[in-house]
């Protein structure tokens, strides 16, 4: 009989230390007003331990990817109890906000295309660089097309990082008070029971399970709520989830987006971090103009469009609608349309052979 490996004890603890660690800097966070602080304060503090001590890990270390896979999971149950038929109502407008998303795509790439040459990239490097989406895809594209790998991965994991660390604020600034867990938000439904909590973490397992095997985009987000979503929606259940589930879930996500920074020296990250947040704010300002012009011919919220045109992962941007109470259904099939045409765009790019050193 096999022994278990020595180092994953240590790898377990760790991981439990590193979640305690978020857990208190959300906590401090929340104290202080910090939109989503349980996800700010765990990506930050993260982030910045992972900077400092990173050659201190213990060896091999690596976040549990489907623990992550779960919490992901627990994100979509959580929006799939809360899809109503009312979403349906909204199909006339989303055949107006759907295709701008389509024109979204194009020319948040062209203009960070344009940032990332005048920072000095190559042509592959500044291209996938500055795909509005589709993580693997670009980075895999982009390793084939001869870009700087380690660039082009730095690039799009800060995309993420910095869209999620401006869009709340910045939420919380054009509404002119807390949002999100500070405004007292926690998540759907303030009394629940443990069998709903039982119950979710079955979906979510199940779920995550199924997305990972079939490849759907998102398949761990997805798929547990496409399956919540059909039994909430004939009745077959009623789920009413606590608000220390959605922290959690702010935190896991925090944790494991700080520790993307393993590996990056503080050259590399001052160097990138400037051209990325002209990026990301590049392109808030262009999904801002989409969706003003959005909320002028169909009435729907201003803020809701906005969260559904920024360029975050669509998990991430998916807690964020779900902590803001912004129909994190409807921003999540905006997400996953982005998605869907930035690989699009990616593959027939490389099939054409557009984008060379």
């Amino acid at each position: 009989m096999p022994f278990p490996h020595p180092a994953r004890p240590i790898h377990i603890a760790f991981t439990a230390a590193l979640l305690v660690f978020g857990a208190g800097a959300g906590w401090v966070f929340s104290r202080i007003g910090t939109p989503l602080p349980y996800m700010m304060g765990s990506l930050l503090a993260s982030a910045a331990f992972t900077m400092a001590f990173q050659t201190r890990f213990p060896g091999g270390y690596q976040f549990p990817l489907n623990f992550r896979h779960l919490f992901v999971g627990i994100i979509g149950v959580m929006i799939g109890a809360q899809v109503t038929p009312e979403i349906l109502s909204l199909l006339p407008k989303m055949a107006v906000s759907i295709p701008a998303i389509l024109l979204f795509v194009p020319l948040a790439h062209a203009a960070n295309y344009a940032i990332f040459r005048r920072g000095g990239y190559d042509r592959p490097t500044a291209y996938y660089s500055g795909a509005p989406g589709g993580l693997i895809e670009s980075i895999s594209f982009g390793e084939e097309a001869g870009a700087d790998i380690r660039v082009l991965t730095l690039m799009q994991f800060l995309r993420i990082i910095v869209v999620v660390t401006i869009l709340p604020f910045a939420i919380a600034l054009y509404e002119g008070a807390p949002v999100g867990s500070a405004a007292g938000l926690g998540g759907p439904g303030e009394t629940s029971d443990l069998a709903d909590v039982g119950l979710a973490f079955l979906f979510a397992a199940v779920g995550a399970v199924i997305g990972v095997r079939v490849k759907v985009p998102a398949g761990q987000l997805t798929v547990p709520l496409f399956l919540v979503a059909i039994a909430s929606g004939f009745g077959w259940i009623d789920l009413t989830l606590p608000g220390w589930l959605i922290a959690s879930a702010q935190v896991v996500l925090g944790v494991g987006l700080g520790l993307r920074f393993t590996g990056i020296s503080r050259r590399m990250l001052v160097s990138g971090l400037g051209l990325s947040i002209l990026s990301v704010v590049t392109m808030l300002l262009i999904g801002v103009g989409f969706s003003l012009a959005i909320h002028a011919m169909t009435g729907l919220s201003t803020e809701t469009m906005i969260i559904s045109f920024a360029p975050g992962g669509v998990t991430e941007m998916s807690l964020i609608a779900l902590s803001l109470a912004m129909n994190p259904a409807f921003v999540t099939l905006h997400h996953l349309v982005r998605i869907i045409f930035t690989v699009v765009e990616l593959a027939v790019v490389k099939k054409l052979g557009w984008i060379r050193p």
